[in-house]
């Protein structure tokens, strides 16, 4: 008889597994790359044209909902001009916007990459990209986000260690959502600390609950317990209440 969480497991929507997370990622990569170079108004403008493109392939895969993908047509739109003015303009708040811009659309994805894989009743390697797609995303979104507050608020974000480049921003992202914590680099004052601290929770709330799930049921093929012949057998032997067993009584 079926326990109850299988029976809301069968309630759940079957999706037809798509393929495309591993594209995700390859395209978080190259975005990575780019931002660790993100000094030039150019620069900065090929950067949030590659997560454009990346956001639009998570969303595409992830089957986003209508309201997302209208939220996130909105934010293409805006990111698209500051990137054009950018080019034009060396304005340190323009520099900020693009950066807000860029965090939200690292934002947007997530939740739609987490709706999809939820709903998935197996765990298959293209699960297993999603799960690892959103997690980037979300780290590499809190890093745009540090580079904004560096570029928008009067003081220096680090204190005596001054604004964040490109490359620390993502760098101070990712140890602070793997609560690693080097101290090398600490923000002097709100919000950017206020922003630290929910990073840091939103990431281990991530790892132990949705990454963890993954992990924990993902099968690869080929990786059977048990498949070797006669397993079967002894099992049902070793079992006083299987169908064999109560043959032989």
């Amino acid at each position: 008889m079926a326990t109850a969480p299988e029976r809301a497991a069968a309630r759940l929507p079957l999706r037809t597994p798509r393929r495309g997370y591993g594209f995700v990622l390859l395209l978080i990569v190259v975005t990575y790359v780019l931002a660790l170079q993100a000094d030039r108004p150019w620069i900065v403008a090929v950067v949030l044209f590659v997560q454009t493109g990346t956001v639009w392939q998570a969303l595409r895969v992830s089957r986003a909902r209508p309201g997302l993908r209208i939220a996130a047509t909105v934010v293409f739109v805006l990111a698209i001009v500051l990137a054009v003015a950018g080019l034009f303009a060396d304005v340190e708040t323009l520099y900020g916007l693009t950066f807000l811009a860029s965090s939200v659309l690292y934002l947007v994805a997530p939740i739609s990459i987490v709706l999809d894989i939820g709903f998935r009743r197996g765990v298959d390697q293209q699960t297993m990209f999603g799960a690892l797609a959103a997690y980037l995303l979300i780290g590499m979104a809190f890093g745009f986000a540090y580079a904004c507050l560096g570029a928008l608020q009067p003081g220096p974000l680090f204190g005596e260690n001054g604004d964040p480049t490109m490359s620390q921003a993502l760098f101070f992202s990712f140890v602070t959502m793997t609560t690693t914590g080097y101290g090398n680099q600490v923000p002097a004052g709100n919000p950017a600390q206020s922003i630290a601290v929910l990073e840091a929770l939103i990431g281990q709330l991530f790892l132990v609950t949705a990454l963890a799930k993954v992990v924990e049921n993902w099968r690869p093929r080929g990786w059977h317990r048990n498949d070797q012949p006669g397993d079967d057998a002894d099992q049902a032997a070793a079992d006083p209440g299987s169908p064999g067993r109560a043959a032989e009584r």
